[in-house]
């Protein structure tokens, strides 16, 4: 009986290891994927062995805070505009330069989310006869589609940067070449090298001769930009109260990585009155309360019922407490109000979406560089309407990122069902070659009877797969 006992023990023992074991492999992915997919362009090797030293979560959060702040070009505000700007660039990055892939992880999107928006962009989407600058051999010949990028300056690289791309397979992944003859797609063809390059010169003529300068710029290129801030250290602390403010909130959340989510954070201020200044506090943490990060803005509300401000705070996928705080410095009414965020998870392999925004702007946005206001998602304006609420005359815009493993073609299918039923009052199904990664639509409201609604946009791909989402719509007269 004794030695049955000491085996029962062992055996719990074992299994008790073997949950705990298991539990660490669950949560150490997250981690990997910060330092593989978050971080990947911007972490240096010397902080990237001390974070793989590290032995508990604990030390690896707070790595990740100090790797943050070390960055923070103005670690005297709340806002750390260094972390902000990145995430947005991997946002822009999946939005335009997806292949298959993406758009992080591409070429393009590595350069851009390391150096931000080139300052000209000479552009041959479709390539076809082109004419070589005389630099590069002069004479005609056929290109492949490329990009040509140019930086006035990088830091730790140089002036006048000339950075090229090419498609040689025309699937729209550009790849970065050191090479000004990749782009000529008659040397991949018989007998079209010697075309190539039987001008004075020839294209080729010049590969020896930079082929130093090309090899230099490609690692100063994947060179980690500099740290700053090597031994900033940061605390913030607050207490609120609050009395009346009406204020309406609203969380949208876009897929960055696997491992990065953006909550898009929207407060309105409610109620009359022609002009309101605002100051507004916010802090996300986790369940127990520890904090993740703050915001905090002073707003100048001309018109209350159109008195809108969104944050983007970049997060893992997982649940957190959110507390806002307002006080409108007029009436010195506050309002106060705690949410929790439940931020998804976007797995690679699987077809999945991001929150269904209802908006009544969906604009492309001006200019080269992004992210110039607050409501900007990727290379569009999206400003949401907060309550749902939209006028009969008005159009309810619609917008929707799309994730697909594959470069798949499928059906996209909107419904507009009546509340508290099944009722369809919209039923449109369009079928497409390839499912876009941004879904944008506008629906005309003059045609429907005011009341409740709710909004469905399901994607579905010729090899199966099925994402659904939905928001609540209301009509008034």
């Amino acid at each position: 009986m004794h030695f049955r006992k000491v085996a029962v023990l062992c055996l719990v023992a074992l299994q008790v290891a073997a949950q705990k074991k298991s539990l660490i492999k669950e949560l150490q992915p997250a981690y990997d994927r910060w330092t593989k997919e978050d971080v990947l362009y911007i972490i240096t090797s010397e902080e990237r062995k001390a974070f793989t030293d590290l032995g508990t979560d604990e030390e690896r959060e707070q790595f990740v805070e100090q790797f943050w702040l070390r960055r923070d070009p103005t670690p005297d505000t709340a806002e750390n505009e260094y972390k902000e700007e990145h995430y947005r660039r991997i946002a822009w990055a999946n939005e335009r330069f997806a292949s298959g892939i993406p758009g992080w992880k591409t070429d393009r999107g590595r350069i851009y989310i390391r150096f931000g928006p080139p300052d000209e962009i000479e552009s041959h989407p479709s390539g076809g006869s082109w004419q070589r600058p005389a630099q590069q051999g002069g004479g005609q010949t056929t290109a492949f589609p490329f990009e040509t990028w140019r930086y006035r300056y990088l830091a730790n690289v140089g002036n006048d940067v000339v950075i090229e791309f090419v498609d040689p397979t025309l699937t729209g992944e550009y790849r970065l070449t050191g090479d000004p003859c990749d782009k000529d797609a008659l040397r991949h063809v018989p007998g079209g090298s010697q075309q190539a390059t039987m001008e004075p010169g020839g294209c080729a003529a010049l590969k020896d001769d930079k082929q130093f300068d090309a090899i230099r710029l490609q690692s100063d290129l994947e060179r980690p930009p500099a740290v700053k801030f090597r031994d900033l250290e940061a605390f913030v602390d607050s207490r609120v109260s609050f009395a009346t403010l009406p204020m309406a909130v609203q969380v949208d959340y876009i897929r960055l990585t696997e491992a990065t989510v953006m909550a898009y954070v929207t407060v309105q201020f409610e109620g009359g009155g022609e002009k309101a200044s605002v100051n507004l506090f916010g802090r996300v943490s986790t369940l127990s309360r520890r904090p993740v990060t703050t915001f905090e803005n002073q707003l100048e509300v001309l018109s209350r019922q159109r008195g809108l401000f969104r944050v983007a705070i970049p997060i893992s996928p997982g649940r957190y407490r959110l507390n806002l705080v307002a006080k409108d410095l007029m009436s010195g009414n506050m309002a106060a109000t705690e949410l929790t965020l439940e931020a998804p998870r976007f797995p690679a392999e699987l077809l999945s979406a991001g929150s269904l925004i209802l908006a009544d702007i969906i604009e492309p946005l001006p200019g080269k560089n992004p992210w110039a206001g607050m409501f900007d998602i990727g290379d569009r304006k999206v400003r949401p309407r907060l309550n749902g609420r939209f006028a009969k005359d008005e159009k309810a815009g619609i917008y929707l990122q799309v994730y697909s493993p594959v470069q798949d073609g499928g059906t996209i299918a909107y419904e507009l069902v009546r509340g508290g039923t099944e009722e369809r009052v919209l039923a449109y199904t369009e079928k497409v070659s390839q499912l876009p990664p941004v879904v944008v639509q506008f629906l005309r409201l003059s045609d429907f009877a005011p009341g409740a609604y709710t909004m469905r946009v399901r994607i579905s791909t010729s090899g199966g797969q099925t994402v659904q989402k939905e928001s609540s719509l209301t009509i008034t007269p």
